[in-house]
């Protein structure tokens, strides 16, 4: 009776909080950005720097597993380009990372377990805390993988696999400065099982510009309020990228856009 009161009581003393792969690899990110925040910059540090994102990338190939994506590298490193708080490309998307030469092809593959916490950390930047709802605006698709700024264009119809169970793809554009034009970038976000995959091809296909959006663009341009140039522009370019989602399935190069889509969707899943 002893043997099994002993028993009984080691089974309700073991703890039903005890932390998760995910939870070892954020404590110990967490440890290395309060480090690293305060501390001097200068070689030593930056060495030091270097070998923490191993360490990190080390834990992150055993949470994610194996992957491979044709056309990028067989080793993924950390995504998390910096561990310096503040520092520009500060707080991406916590997973492995893969890119082709010169960026035109970036993947990230992480856990939902991360996923969850990211967005969690995201909340004030106005990021959804939904997972479905997350991948819905513009915001996720930079910073979740990239400095540059994306302004999405349209959702594309892509045909979800069996497998998984979300698969979105969008279209849009990228980058640093002016972000009105044809867009050419095609994105796609897709969770097979406890996997995140996050695809962002540049040039990925050719469109054009609406003539009716150009005509909003230039209606909303044309007003008087507001009269801050950057608000207007914000609001224009608003309207532009709603009236571009609105008319792009009309569009001759739609179709393959769509296509292209899918065929990236299928590239990152292939095992």
């Amino acid at each position: 009776m002893r043997s099994l009161a002993l028993l009984c009581l080691l089974v309700f003393a073991t703890p039903t909080d005890a932390a998760t792969p995910e939870q070892h690899y954020l404590d110990l990110r967490d440890r290395y950005i309060a480090k690293f925040s305060k501390a001097k910059e200068n070689d030593e540090t930056f060495k030091q720097h270097d070998a923490a994102l191993n360490e990190l990338t080390g834990v992150l190939r055993g949470l994610v597993g194996p992957v491979t994506i044709k056309g990028l590298p067989a080793e993924g490193k950390s995504n998390a380009d910096t561990l310096f708080k503040g520092d520009s490309g500060f707080g991406h998307l916590d997973g492995l990372g893969f890119a082709s030469e010169g960026d035109k092809m970036q993947a990230v593959v992480t856990t939902t377990g991360l996923l969850k916490h990211w967005l969690r950390e995201h909340r004030e930047d106005g990021m959804p805390q939904e997972i479905a709802a997350a991948f819905k605006p513009d915001r996720f698709y930079y910073q979740a993988i990239q400095d540059s700024a994306f302004a999405k264009y349209a959702e594309l119809p892509i045909t979800k696999p069996a497998s998984t169970s979300t698969a979105v793809a969008v279209l849009g554009v990228r980058g640093n400065g002016d972000l009105k034009g044809a867009p050419h970038e095609i994105d796609v976000v897709a969770i097979q099982g406890e996997k995140v995959f996050f695809l962002a091809v540049t040039d990925a296909v050719k469109t054009a510009e609406i003539p009716a959006c150009e005509k909003v663009w230039k209606q909303m341009m044309a007003r008087k309020t507001p009269e801050d140039a950057m608000a207007k522009e914000d609001q224009a370019m608003d309207a532009y990228t709603k009236c571009f989602a609105k008319e792009a399935p009309s569009q001759s190069w739609f179709a393959g856009a769509v296509k292209k889509a899918q065929s990236q969707l299928e590239m990152l899943l292939a095992r």
